[in-house]
């Protein structure tokens, strides 16, 4: 039936719209079994943005050099913070940082910068979401409703924003956005954080308010990737997910806001780093 619904559709929505299908249940059943089956998704999806990471930067060898490092320091990081060492996984994403900064250099690769921050870029929202995935009893409810935020900020950006036009939010980065969009994205995830906070039994209001405040957070995420590539002067990070584009593309916003949700959570009353 999906099939069919995909045939009456805009070629390249229909793609998206399978696309769609296909992943979001993969993600929804992998936080529900948690635990490694969670960590290996993890794993892997940083494995497909550390190439696309490479990617962003023409020169072979910075593009190898950027794409191990991306690749294998934060994996590492995820293994480290399934042995029950979260402090341990952090001060290995900031020491493999700076040591990936200096072996690029002693090679002369260029764009060590690129090398060290893909690290950090990709390592520091892997860790946070296999740390909050692993939180007791709760974990699960945590990245459910933080997948939910996100995805209801981005679907409320586009729908409002193509529906509203207005003011362009960032004109040189990306073109398409709009200060309308940024708005709605902000509504419709305090909404959709609120909604699930009161079902949880959560506070809506703190709930809503931390979904809105993650809506704007989530957008500066995807506007940092737009200006990547837009320095890079590609229009998707690459093409594995038919009618998205990337993986960074897809989750580009997921990356700046699970760092900062996982603080959140961690200076919750009762809530422990380990």
């Amino acid at each position: 039936m999906a099939q069919q619904l995909a045939e009456g559709l805009d070629p390249a929505l229909a793609k998206r719209l399978l696309s769609a299908l296909l992943l979001v249940p993969l993600a929804l059943a992998s936080v529900w079994l948690g635990g490694w089956s969670f960590a290996l998704l993890v794993i892997g999806a940083l494995v497909a943005m550390a190439w696309e990471w490479g990617r962003l930067r023409p020169e072979p060898a910075t593009a190898v050099a950027a794409t191990m490092a991306a690749a294998l320091l934060p994996s590492l990081a995820v293994v480290v913070l399934m042995s029950g060492h979260a402090t341990h996984a952090l001060a290995l994403l900031a020491v493999g940082a700076a040591m990936a900064a200096a072996l690029a250099a002693a090679a002369r690769v260029q764009r060590v910068d690129h090398v060290a921050l893909g690290v950090v870029y990709l390592g520091l929202p892997a860790v946070a979401l296999v740390w909050l995935e692993n939180r007791p009893e709760i974990g699960a409810s945590l990245v459910a409703w933080l997948l939910a935020v996100v995805w209801a900020t981005d679907i409320c950006a586009y729908a409002v924003g193509r529906t509203v036009g207005g003011a362009k939010l960032a004109p040189r980065i990306s073109p398409g956005k709009t200060w309308a969009g940024l708005v709605g994205a902000m509504i419709g995830a305090g909404l959709t954080g609120a909604g699930i906070g009161a079902a949880l039994g959560g506070s809506p209001v703190v709930a809503g308010l931390l979904g809105a405040v993650l809506a704007v957070v989530a957008q500066v995420g995807d506007l940092f990737e737009s200006a990547l590539k837009r320095r890079r002067g590609v229009k998707d990070s690459s093409n594995l997910i038919p009618g998205h584009g990337g993986v960074l593309d897809r989750i580009d916003g997921l990356l700046f806001a699970a760092p900062v949700y996982a603080v959140a959570i961690a200076m919750a009353p009762g809530t422990t780093a380990g």
